[in-house]
């Protein structure tokens, strides 16, 4: 029998990892599930720990595994911790990228490696656009990337995920809303939710689709590019909340903070990723439904 390809997902114990693992484990991989702590439950998955901001256990993950691909999905997502912290940040996106690009490339430079990293992330030609720490780390996590790919001829693609909501613990705004309501439907909290503007909007998409872009990637994507993961549409905060009411029995009220500013977010163009043949499957009413039954 012809041995398995091995995936490493780094992550694996996040909100995408686990959908990774749990998706990528009945496909033809040997999946590999990277943590840093020992909070995995899924027996039937392989897992390693490993501190992927030192350089040392990186090198010794890569020498041991020898992966044929590469999930990277690990990394400080969090922009308001990225202010309380910049320097960790840097570490964990950006170096935590540079070790095991490097790593690959002395064990396995035929590894075919998928680096998840943000919409958020800026135009490192205009720097008026830097305007938060986890932007930066995620821009310089790119060009790592990139480099890597271009000038030592690796395999490497940049996937950046919009707003990835669906079943699942997550720190989302959807999530959030979800928890909220779930307390009001069990009796346990005022019946309200406190948004900061209705009219903030976000391009949302499931992760469920987000994880079968990334398949997508693995086996498709072009050397070196980076590919929006994303519905391409926006939706407003009013417009969650709205599906929210739909869905639940319960009659609650909005507290709109009216000094929050409106967001600027701007939907990326998934064209890139859709050429190769992925769509996404799951309707936002879907994801949310799914999202207040897991919390149920």
């Amino acid at each position: 029998m012809d041995k398995k390809p091995t995936l490493l997902i780094t992550g694996a114990s996040g909100f995408t990892g686990l959908h990774a693992c749990d998706y990528f484990s009945r496909l033809e991989f040997d999946v590999i599930a990277i943590t840093n702590m020992n909070s995995f439950s899924n027996k039937q998955i392989k897992r390693r720990t490993c501190n992927l901001s030192n350089n040392e256990s990186v090198k010794e993950l890569i020498s041991i595994t020898k992966p044929d691909y590469l999930l990277h999905l690990a990394g400080q997502n969090a922009v308001g911790l990225s202010w309380d912290n910049p320097i960790q940040s840097l570490e964990v996106n950006a170096m935590a990228t540079a070790y095991l690009l490097d790593a690959l490339r002395k064990e396995m430079p035929s590894c075919k490696a998928v680096i998840v990293g943000s919409a958020l992330q800026f135009d490192p030609t205009v720097p008026a656009t830097f305007n938060h720490p986890y932007g930066l780390s995620k821009t310089i996590q790119t060009l790592i990337s990139q480099f890597w790919s271009n000038q030592y001829n690796m395999n490497v693609v940049v996937a950046k995920p919009s707003n990835l909501i669906g079943p699942g613990f997550s720190k989302g705004v959807c999530s959030i809303f979800a928890k909220k309501i779930i307390a009001m439907e069990k009796e346990e909290g005022e019946k309200y939710l406190r948004v900061s503007n209705l009219n903030n909007r976000f391009d949302f998409l499931d992760v469920r689709d987000a994880v079968r872009a990334y398949d997508f990637l693995l086996r498709k994507g072009e050397n070196g590019r980076s590919y929006n993961v994303s519905s391409g549409k926006s939706n407003s905060l009013q417009d969650i909340i709205n599906i929210f009411k739909k869905i639940t029995p319960i009659k609650f009220q909005v507290k709109v903070d009216d000094k929050s500013p409106l967001n600027n977010f701007v939907t990326s163009d998934p064209t890139a990723l859709t050429d190769l043949g992925w769509q996404p499957t799951t309707t936002l009413e879907s994801s949310i439904r799914d999202i207040i039954d897991f919390y149920r």
